[in-house]
């Protein structure tokens, strides 16, 4: 996995060339928004437990026959990977985050996760609708101004918003 400013390094290399101004420029913008990006990822993180008690919540409310018998959520145990699963595609969303780079997200986390859970007889679209609700939740806790770096938010809300599609997309 590379950071952003290695990957650009690492283009630039592999080109044979200096950075271009364009290239430059991002990384300054980058660099620029660093403390609303580590606002941003602090604040998910702080809210871990929150947003995916609540993203079940709302999954299982919508979709009650998953924690019926027989439910692919129903008894504890599967409860309870249900939610581990969601807190660490959470997770991985807030390291992309971090590092500006989706990589560690597809490397780590959704390289092979759909075929386990075809395996498994997880409904991959239930799965789905789950990370959209923690998407919803995680940029409500994004985009609310207390405590914020002041400043446009507008390009890392989105960027966090592809992360959580990438995710959805990945298991759907």
């Amino acid at each position: 996995m590379f950071d952003a400013f290695t990957k650009v390094v690492a283009q630039a290399d592999s080109r044979g060339t200096m950075l271009s101004d364009g290239e430059i420029d991002a990384l300054s913008a980058m660099v620029a928004d660093a403390n609303k990006r580590l606002d941003s990822v602090n604040r998910i993180t702080g809210n871990a437990s929150a947003i995916v008690a609540n993203a079940a919540r709302g999954l299982f409310a919508e979709q009650p026959q998953l924690i019926a018998p027989g439910g692919n959520a129903y008894t504890s145990r599967r409860m309870a990977a249900c939610l581990r699963d969601m807190e660490i595609i959470l997770r991985y969303v807030t390291y992309a985050t971090f590092a500006g780079d989706a990589s560690v997200l597809n490397d780590r986390c959704l390289n092979g996760l759909r075929e386990t859970y075809v395996a498994l007889g997880v409904p991959g679209g239930s799965v789905a609708a789950g990370v959209a609700k923690m998407k919803e939740a995680a940029l409500a806790i994004v985009n609310d101004r207390a405590n914020i770096t002041p400043g446009d938010c507008s390009a890392l809300t989105s960027e966090i918003a592809s992360y959580f599609d990438l995710a959805a997309a990945a298991v759907a």
